[in-house]
């Protein structure tokens, strides 16, 4: 059912007459009539009886016009809800992200978001992986993603810089308290490794092979603040992004010489929204990147 004539129908019932109807829609007279016999041929039969002095509703458009009210209510509040989101007003956007990520870089992007957008909420989707979050936000999940800077991409993408991986030893190991060790220093430990699938499991291993070794497993996680608990805890060296870092680790983190870094881009799927472009701004803004990959 056409939501002009239904407009229609409810200014001519809400004014009481043709010719006050049309005076509030901006039209002609006989434009409303046309859109009134219109929505009467759809439907069966007359909605309206025409009075000498205004209009009488029949049987038929009593039973109409609650349910035109309803509808053409709610089309004005989607409408609205619309004009406020491209306006920054209000709405919600969708992130979809890695679980490190969520954790490391999207607390403080989001908090200086709703200091200056407060009523835009923010919906966050999570993933394990970067192969499965490029795949859904391909199939049209989210608004924006951030990621590892995608290899194949067709959207609109922006990369942002990278963030560095360091290593929590446990407090006993020799080369804790060094503020650099070379990745080979550390091939003959156990390691707190990510499980198979995890978005950083590909990382450490081809940082470790780069480096002449694969990491003996002492733990597999799948989470990355367990990993940095169980190396403080002593088990053994995990590689984490240092924005994932809790406070009190001290000499336990050390840098690696050369520097382990993970290029890091936000992508979207056709253009730009404008939450979207806003929240990008935001992620620009953010002190954990090392500008230069």
């Amino acid at each position: 059912m056409d939501f002009r004539r239904l407009s229609s129908f409810l200014a001519v019932v809400e004014e009481g007459s043709f010719t006050r109807g049309a005076r509030r829609l901006g039209i002609t007279q006989p434009s409303l009539s046309q859109q009134i016999r219109t929505l009467e041929a759809e439907l069966g039969g007359p909605l309206l009886e025409r009075l000498p002095r205004g209009v009488r509703l029949t049987p038929a458009g009593r039973a109409l016009l609650p349910e035109a009210q309803t509808a053409v209510r709610a089309a004005e509040r989607a409408g609205n809800a619309a004009r406020m989101a491209f306006g920054l007003e209000a709405g919600e956007l969708e992130v979809a992200t890695l679980l490190s990520m969520a954790v490391g870089i999207l607390p403080r992007a989001i908090a200086r978001w709703i200091e200056r957008y407060p009523g835009i909420g923010i919906r966050m989707r999570e993933y394990t992986h970067r192969s499965l979050l490029e795949e859904d936000v391909r199939s049209g999940v989210g608004d924006i993603a951030l990621g590892p800077t995608p290899g194949d991409w067709s959207g609109p993408l922006e990369r942002l810089g990278s963030e560095e991986l360091v290593v929590v030893l446990p407090a006993s190991d020799p080369l804790a308290g060094e503020e650099t060790v070379a990745l080979e220093a550390l091939a003959d430990r156990s390691w707190i490794l990510f499980q198979p699938g995890h978005g950083l499991t590909d990382v450490v291993d081809a940082a470790c092979r780069r480096a002449g070794f694969q990491p003996r497993v002492a733990v597999r996680t799948t989470q990355v603040e367990a990993a940095t608990r169980l190396a403080a805890a002593g088990l053994g060296p995990a590689m984490v992004p240092d924005n994932v870092l809790s406070p009190g680790l001290g000499p336990t983190v050390v840098r690696l010489d050369p520097p382990v870094l993970r290029e890091l881009a936000a992508y979207t799927r056709s253009e730009w929204s404008p939450l979207a472009a806003a929240f990008l701004e935001a992620l620009k803004g953010s002190d954990w990147l090392r500008r230069e990959p």
